[in-house]
Parts: C-alpha cells; structure tokens; sequence
C-alpha cells in the first residue's frame, strides 16, 4: 500500500487480515508473568474456529503466562501493515485439545506437537479486540474487533 493510495474499508482490512492468518506462519506473542515481567517471542500458529491456536511448552515462561494470565496481546506485520490482537486465552493440554484445532494446526505447520513430550500444551486465544491499519490515515478507523464482535 501507497501513501497515496485511500484507506481500506473495514470489509476490505477484515479479508486482509483473514487472508494473512492463513498465509503466515509466525505470530509475536507477549505475555507478562504475575510480577509483571513481559515475554515476547513468535511463535508458530492456526487461525481456526474464529481463535489463534498457539502451542508451547507449559514449563517455558510463555506457556506459564499464557496458562496463568489467561491474556495476551498477539501481533503480525511491521509498522506499515499492522495487526495487534489482544485475546483471553484457554490452555489445552494435549490429552484435551479438540483434534480438529490440532489437525488444523498440524496442516498448516506441519508439525504436530501431539507426538511431543507431555509439557507441551495448546493455547487458544479468542480474540477480544482486534486492530489493523497501514499508514496514519487508517487509524481513525483501525478496530475490526470490539469486546469480542466483529465490526465489518
């Protein structure tokens, strides 16, 4: 996108960004411990049933926090296509997780971390605001998710 090309319409951000959570692979994720200490790593994920499906081990501190603080701000894209998801997050272990989120997960990764030691969990992350915008003039209008609901 040009500086001079027009801000999208939110219908227009809404399919680019669904179009980018099924081509990308990585996702930043920042959580923060009970002390408040931040962690921020990628990790690899799915976009299924309306939820970013994350998965890591519970013993590492981003599994610990995402367990523990249930919330977490998700992020894609650099400073000129930006993407800021902040979700309530329901940890799986891998006896529980639905097989349909970890067929999807394992589809579009290729790995399948149900063959992996027991410390590894997944993390579903519903999605409660979501935010996306290129450039300045996107941002008056930059909320696809409010309290959950999708506006566009």
């Amino acid at each position: 996108m040009k500086i001079t090309d027009p801000p999208r319409t939110p219908e227009q951000r809404k399919a680019d960004l669904l179009g980018r959570m099924e081509r990308e692979i990585d996702i930043w994720v920042a959580t923060a411990d009970a002390e408040g200490v931040p962690c921020l790593v990628p990790l690899w994920f799915v976009w299924h049933d309306e939820a970013v499906w994350l998965c890591t081990r519970l013993t590492n501190p981003t599994g610990r926090n995402l367990r523990d603080g249930r919330r977490t701000r998700l992020a894609l894209g650099d400073t000129r296509d930006v993407v800021l998801v902040d979700g309530e997050v329901r940890t799986h272990p891998m006896r529980e997780v639905p097989s349909a989120a970890a067929e999807a997960f394992h589809a579009k990764t290729g790995w399948d971390p149900r063959g992996e030691h027991e410390s590894y969990a997944f993390f579903e992350v519903r999605p409660r605001s979501v935010q996306a915008w290129c450039e300045v003039r996107e941002l008056p209008r930059r909320h696809l998710v409010r309290e959950g609901v999708w506006a566009a």
